[in-house]
């Protein structure tokens, strides 16, 4: 009988320390539609563009010959993929170093310290756009996208009287996105979250030129490094970050469906865990200075 009020008294409490962040998160997605409207954008470009190379039943003929086929019909999606996928990093990217920039410039009703809003939940909430809800989205557009492009390609072929089962059979669209969400959730999510993080911290500490002062120090690290040692191991750890951590997590190509993935050989690199430590380290330092920095 006692325990009773405590369970109902624990599930509003429960309710109030998430509802908080997820309308930080609403906020972030009604106050920057470009998250969205940019990947989409560039959807809506690729369908148009694909739609009307199908006017052309020479090409889908060609694309039958057991030559080529395979690459042939492959390649659409593939470009569809990498196109939504770079679009949405650039968004992430420009987002990162722009928000808790811009806040601290923003004079109107919603200005960040008249929020009753933690500092960690905010920061948190603006970290969770580039390293979830960016993935998320370019996996969810990208899957429609080609499912969109698959289901024209089939209309354009029973009209043409052409086989419509070796399209199926050379466009694996379940095993597609498999491959594709994987990628996102390791490489777009977990392996760039480091980088996000660091915009993030310029962000909250600029005062001007946000993007100088997070493209200057890792540069000035790497030439004083060449200059004094003759070496370019930070270059190097620079790039492999930015390349992605594809020999460790899928093997052959995504599009293949012999490719299959290899989640321990992923979570076994160090590069990974030092990583997340390094995004860690800087989200909090991001905390700190939101809560110290004035409004610009």
């Amino acid at each position: 009988m006692n325990m009773e009020p405590e369970s109902q008294a624990a599930a509003p409490a429960a309710t109030s320390a998430t509802r908080p962040f997820y309308w930080s998160v609403r906020r972030e997605l009604w106050e920057n539609r470009s998250i969205y409207i940019a990947p989409v954008g560039v959807a809506a470009v690729l369908l148009f563009g694909f739609s009307i190379s199908l006017t052309k039943p020479a090409h889908l003929r060609a694309a039958l010959n057991p030559m080529q086929q395979q690459t042939m019909l492959q390649q659409p999606y593939s470009l569809a993929a990498l196109l939504i996928m770079g679009t949405a990093f650039l968004v992430g990217v420009f987002y990162s170093l722009d928000t808790l920039y811009g806040e601290r410039r923003d004079r109107s009703i919603l200005f960040w310290k008249s929020l009753p809003v933690s500092d960690l939940t905010t920061v948190l909430a603006k970290a969770s756009i580039p390293i979830v809800i960016l993935p998320l989205l370019s996996f969810v557009l990208t899957v429609v996208t080609q499912l969109i492009m698959l289901l024209l390609t089939s209309a354009v072929m029973m009209v043409s009287g052409l086989d419509v089962a070796t399209l199926w059979r050379q466009v694996p669209l379940f095993h597609m996105s498999l491959m594709l969400l994987y990628h996102l959730v390791t490489v777009h999510g977990i392996w760039y979250a480091p980088i996000f993080a660091w915009l993030l911290l310029v962000s909250a500490w600029a005062r001007r030129a946000a993007f100088l002062w997070a493209v200057l120090p890792p540069l000035a690290i790497g030439v004083v490094e060449r200059i004094a040692f003759n070496t370019s191991h930070f270059a190097n750890l620079l790039g492999r970050r930015m390349a992605g951590p594809e020999a460790l997590s899928i093997k052959g190509s995504s599009m293949d469906p012999m490719a299959h993935a290899d989640p321990g050989q992923f979570l076994s690199a160090p590069g990974l865990w030092i990583g997340l430590v390094l995004a860690a380290v800087f989200i909090a330092m991001a905390v700190r200075l939101r809560r110290l920095r004035d409004p610009i």
